[in-house]
């Protein structure tokens, strides 16, 4: 059988299980070490699955991995989310659709404490979603909102997907980091517009607070506005001294985890169940990554030893002669077909080092790739029928939100990204300005 075809009915197989509901880690290593070992017998085989754990374990960049997801933790148990949404729930309250606008800032604001658009959707549920139900927002458009705040979370530094994108793509981890900062705005703040424009023409849909319930002194409203500023203080004390070149990737990720655990423990927050359940969940989460990236390490070094990089360039630059500019929407296609049933992080480990060599062959940057990739991940994300957020979404929503509401409520959302993906890729300048300038390249 030719390599080619080796290579496609390992991925149809890999496919097929991952349909069948299997751990998305069991299905990309079992396809990887049985494809090993009859492709190069028992010592070729055993290899393959031995050099990859071993690959993994020295990349001294994976410590960043529990450093973010700790500091998220610590900041979402310690309740220090509770003090963003009270801040924007009275500065914001008074507009119409202002608690819907707040619960997208608080999202930009987790996404700068927490790489990961899980803890953001998990915040967003716990927190914002009880409060816009009990005020008679619009239940559809509650659910859209926090769903697509929670896209964010890949994007807006510290991302942890775009670290894993560094490190497979030879990257800065720094350039990509600021790659994501104006996307990501540009994205929160196109998300807030058509919130507004839609509660001004529906007033019905968000409905400002009432008046006593924002009537309260202004020493307290300023003092909430303090408490908000907490992010953006934990973000400048990990990100200035990465930047300037001060400390390294990893150093960054500890101050920042030292950062919030200091600032719980300041505001009396850091008790002994808020530190175990911090820690315990960190542990989870970050096996959870390792084991994903284990599996497709070993996958991606069989698609690797069968020449099947070079086999996909050669057939749609040579074969097939496609304008790059087409192989690029077909990639971000491909992703999107294939977020409906795996997350970012084993799209990214078992495609990308499939997709960056071919990027890279047809001209285009890396580091702009790596914006367009984690956009069009959480594109896929919530996208019908399978989409990963969707799911979550109902797991953690209240009985009385139906998959049918979850169903009905992303559609605008999703154009909405879509409208900010198609800019990122016709003025990539939105992506590479700002590295650009803080780096002078």
């Amino acid at each position: 059988m030719p390599y080619e075809m080796i290579a496609i009915f390992m991925f149809a197989t890999m496919m097929a299980m991952l349909l069948t509901g299997q751990r998305v880690f069991g299905a990309i290593g079992f396809v990887a070490v049985i494809a090993a070992l009859v492709l190069w017998g028992d010592r070729g085989g055993y290899d393959i699955a031995f050099s990859s754990a071993m690959k993994l374990m020295k990349w001294y960049p994976l410590l960043t991995l529990p450093m973010f997801i700790f500091m998220g933790y610590v900041l979402s148990e310690s309740k220090i989310a509770d003090d963003l949404y009270k801040m924007f729930h009275v500065w914001m309250g008074g507009l119409k659709g202002g608690l819907a606008i707040g619960t997208i800032g608080l999202m930009v604001l987790i996404s700068a404490m927490n790489g990961l658009s899980v803890a953001g959707m998990a915040i967003g549920a716990t927190i914002a979603l009880p409060e816009l139900l009990k005020r008679n927002y619009d239940k559809k458009m509650v659910t859209g909102v926090i769903q697509a705040g929670s896209s964010l979370g890949i994007l807006v530094p510290p991302s942890v997907v775009l670290v894993l994108y560094a490190m497979i793509a030879r990257q800065p981890v720094g350039q990509l980091w600021l790659a994501g900062v104006l996307p990501g705005l540009m994205m929160a703040t196109m998300f807030i517009i058509y919130i507004a424009v839609r509660c001004h023409l529906n007033p019905d849909l968000g409905p400002a607070l009432p008046k006593e319930e924002r009537d309260i002194p202004m020493s307290e409203k300023l003092a909430l506005l303090r408490a908000g500023m907490l992010p953006l203080v934990i973000f400048a004390a990990m990100m200035v001294p990465f930047v300037n070149g001060w400390t390294s990737l990893v150093e960054s990720s500890a101050i920042g985890a030292l950062t919030a655990f200091m600032a719980a423990v300041l505001k009396g927050r850091m008790t002994r169940e808020v530190f175990e359940t911090s820690v315990r969940m960190t542990l989870g989460i970050s096996c959870m990554f390792m084991w994903i990236i284990l599996a497709a390490l070993a996958f991606g070094a069989v698609f690797d030893g069968l020449g099947a990089v070079k086999a996909i360039e050669t057939l749609f630059t040579e074969r097939l002669g496609l304008n790059p500019w087409v192989i690029l929407i077909l990639m971000q296609l491909s992703f999107i077909l294939m977020g409906t049933f795996l997350d970012d992080t084993a799209m990214l480990v078992i495609v990308a080092p499939l997709y960056v060599p071919l990027v890279a062959a047809l001209g285009f940057d890396l580091i702009w790739y790596g914006v367009l990739y984690t956009i069009t991940t959480q594109i896929a994300y919530m996208t019908p029928p399978f989409g990963y957020n969707l799911f979550l979404m109902r797991a953690m929503a209240p009985p009385e939100i139906t998959l049918r509401d979850i169903y009905g409520s992303i559609l605008p959302f999703v154009l909405v990204m879509v409208l900010a993906l198609t800019m990122v890729i016709l003025f990539p300048e939105i992506a590479l300005w700002l590295p650009g300038w803080v780096y002078g390249n």
